[in-house]
């Protein structure tokens, strides 16, 4: 059944690659093949957490896009786009960076896709307003929510998996991850005028446009953004102290979402204006036939083959470790990889006893799984939340497009990362 596995994954990954057809179709043909021959049982497909659908990312996805729909009936997107665009003189580029800047530092505190989905309908009616394309300033966000997401524990998904293994703290990914996030974001925004050439022309009429507006105009509903503002508020605040609370992320955005639903009195139409049903259903695909390699080991031979290939040598551990977590992981989806990979490096941590910092092989799969996000169209969650929302908005992104640059942003990474995890954890330990 592995090979039948194996088989349905690579043909649908190319069928997507291809853009040719349309990826909820493929993913969702997959899933049903798999399911029905059967490599995967339903059982495994909807209640297993290694095997089954990430109900937790779907409903946590869900939640955000309601939210977002809610917030966008007040004006205050409009605001910050005009606002953003006259702190920036009207500048792309210093609109791209502002940008970056803002979804990377929001990707730290809050998570990944919830930072796009709040920031993306910013970009869109920024884009619109001077008339330029808005794929580049998308793939852009994507790219910095995958870096800043992480700095911290609660900012990408993988983390949360890895920590909740490792039984590592907020205090300890700010230590160990932060300063490396802060330098490849750095390196990240002096790549943007060679990554995207020629996506800076822009109008004068239309920034001399822009800058006339007032931006307090675009508010439409001052109360109904008040409401919403202290929804966020408890919502964020629920992300932050979640481990506390007892409540998954997916359950507080649910919470949030259902409560805007009641005292904004909006439409059904108003409130679900935003979520994107078919990266859902995406998501839910691509799920399933992830899990049928899981199911079948293929993942952990994958994995166990990669790591017993170094000898027990504590460097080459670490950096084949940080090497395969980038591919596999950017490849296959880094939640379910890091799923699969945390009980394996669970194992292999007692090794490194001897070691100044044994911890040093949860810091590569963590920085892998993460930075390894921005390698492909499906890498991660939000790569594939900003995919549909450019498809949606008529500034579509093909899966090789977002490819070719996120292997430039990939590489990047993986070069400072190395570099980083040498010096810290062998050089001066």
């Amino acid at each position: 059944m592995s090979a039948v596995a194996v088989t349905v994954f690579v043909i649908a990954y190319a069928l997507i690659a291809h853009d040719r057809l349309n990826r909820t179709m493929v993913a969702l043909t997959g899933a049903a093949i798999v399911v029905t021959l059967p490599v995967i049982r339903s059982h495994d497909v909807f209640y297993s957490h290694a095997t089954g659908i990430d109900w937790d990312v779907l409903f946590l996805l869900l939640g955000m896009m309601i939210i977002v729909s809610v917030l966008r009936q007040t004006g205050v997107f409009e605001y910050v786009a005009i606002w953003a665009t006259k702190r920036a003189k009207g500048s792309p580029l210093r609109i791209m960076i502002l940008l970056v800047l803002v979804t990377s530092l929001g990707s730290a505190l809050l998570d990944n896709v919830t930072t796009v989905l709040l920031i993306a309908p910013v970009t869109l009616l920024v884009c619109d307003r001077l008339e330029i394309n808005a794929a580049p300033f998308l793939m852009a966000e994507a790219f910095a929510s995958n870096i800043g997401g992480n700095a911290t524990l609660v900012g990408d998904p993988p983390n949360i998996i890895i920590a909740s293994r490792a039984g590592l703290s907020f205090n300890d990914f700010l230590i160990h991850l932060t300063p490396l996030v802060v330098i490849v974001t750095a390196v990240f925004i002096a790549l943007l005028p060679r990554l995207f050439p020629g996506a800076f022309a822009v109008d004068p009429e239309r920034v001399a446009d822009v800058m006339a507006l007032e931006e307090r105009e675009a508010i439409r509903d001052p109360g109904l953004l008040v409401k919403c503002g202290v929804v966020l508020v408890l919502v964020f605040a629920g992300f932050v102290a979640h481990s506390a609370l007892r409540m998954d992320p997916s359950v507080v955005a649910l919470l949030g979402a259902g409560i805007l639903i009641v005292i904004s009195g909006l439409e059904r139409a108003d409130y679900l204006s935003s979520v994107e049903w078919d990266t859902l259903l995406f998501f839910a695909g691509l799920f399933v036939m992830v899990g049928a390699l899981v199911k079948t080991g293929v993942v952990n031979s994958l994995a166990r083959s990669a790591m017993t290939a170094t000898g027990g040598n504590a460097l080459l551990t670490t950096m084949l470790l940080l090497a395969a977590s980038l591919v596999f992981g950017g490849v296959i989806n880094n939640v379910p990889y890091a799923a699969t990979m945390a009980p394996i490096v669970g194992e292999l941590v007692p090794s490194m006893v001897g070691h100044a910092n044994p911890d040093v092989l949860w810091w590569a799969l963590a920085l892998g799984t993460g930075f390894g996000g921005n390698l492909t169209a499906v890498g991660a969650s939000a790569n594939v939340v900003i995919i549909g929302i450019a498809r949606r908005a008529d500034s579509p992104i093909s899966f090789w497009e977002f490819t070719r640059k996120g292997a430039v942003v990939t590489a990047m990474s993986l070069a400072l990362t190395a570099l980083y995890l040498w010096v810290r954890y062998f050089v001066l330990a």
